[in-house]
């Protein structure tokens, strides 16, 4: 029972390590102290007597050994770590997990888009728009939806991640601006959707892969910074259509084990709106990957992803 216990338990402290690292002493009011710090943020104690709790029983959470923590000693973690919005639902919702209740979320994801769906991705045309699984991979898109993201297509069908697009493709490194900003929200909102299920197969392979071959992902994984958004806006530099700024909206789609409908637009009558039906007016020859897929490559070897110019109809 004790390593089932262990088991639970070990996200949950995963993620109040991540955290308490993100909280410097003076953030809390707390004086810095003397001498060297081995590793940043609050120490155990410090977040112990933040949240009213003794410094053993926070040890025991942080490796796993305590699993039911109560609501108010919940509540009064996310107080001492400065916790708002999605990352305090994460903290309890990762308390409900340790506990051992179920989670509101499916163990995986499906790969199947209903026909309605896809009726729906022609029937928004002009507007870009797709569908992607729960840990972003695309699984359909509207032709302006496709030429979004040049290059993307070229990648086996498994292999088609927004996530790691952003990361190692050479496109997709300057097709976002600001990139840093772009990527740091999309690992946010992996580590959101990642919480219920953290040893999914698509999610620790996507992971491994990222870990190893990007540092920028692994300095943002390791910070377990969490974002569900159901809209926002990005600017693209895009290589054909040209620069545009567009909003999107995020449609979760009913008994599909976490898949998502994303849609562009632009303000009618705006420059941004005149790049974007570019899209649609570009090339309308389908698009396919190529008989030798190329590999999503690591960082250091960017150079080496062919040219967005081998995509067709980008």
């Amino acid at each position: 029972m004790a390593a089932a216990a262990d088991t639970r338990g070990t996200e949950l402290g995963r993620y109040l390590k991540a955290r308490r690292a993100q909280v410097r002493p003076e953030d809390v009011g707390l004086p810095a102290g003397a001498g060297l710090r081995r590793t940043p943020g609050l120490r155990r104690e410090e977040l112990a007597a933040l949240a009213g709790v003794s410094v053993d029983y926070y040890i025991r959470l942080e490796r796993g050994r305590e699993t039911n923590p109560s609501p108010a000693v919940v509540d009064a973690l996310g107080r001492a770590l400065r916790l708002r919005g999605d990352g305090y639902e994460r903290l309890h919702e990762l308390a409900e997990m340790a506990s051992g209740r179920p989670s509101e979320l499916p163990a995986c994801s499906d790969h199947t888009v209903r026909d309605s769906v896809l009726r729906m991705l022609e029937s928004v045309r002009p507007l870009p728009a797709y569908v992607v699984s729960r840990y972003n991979r695309v699984l359909a898109a509207n032709p302006p939806g496709r030429r979004l993201m040049p290059g993307l297509w070229d990648w086996p069908e498994d292999q088609r991640n927004v996530t790691r697009y952003l990361f190692l493709h050479p496109v997709g490194r300057t097709l976002y601006e600001p990139w840093e900003e772009t990527v740091a929200l999309s690992v946010a909102h992996l580590r959101a959707v990642a919480g219920a299920d953290p040893d999914d197969p698509e999610l620790t392979a996507l992971v491994g892969e990222l870990m190893l071959k990007s540092e920028k992902f692994a300095q943002l994984w390791e910070r377990y910074d969490v974002c569900e958004r159901g809209g926002g806006q990005k600017c693209f530099q895009h290589p054909k259509a040209g620069p545009m700024t567009l909003t999107y909206e995020v449609m979760r789609l009913a008994r599909t084990g976490g898949q998502r409908m994303v849609v562009y637009q632009a303000a009618p009558g705006t420059p941004d709106e005149t790049a974007m039906l570019r899209l649609e007016s570009a090339d309308s020859r389908p698009e396919s990957a190529p008989s030798d897929h190329p590999e999503p490559a690591s960082e250091p070897h960017l150079a080496n992803m062919p040219s967005p110019a081998h995509a067709s109809a980008n």
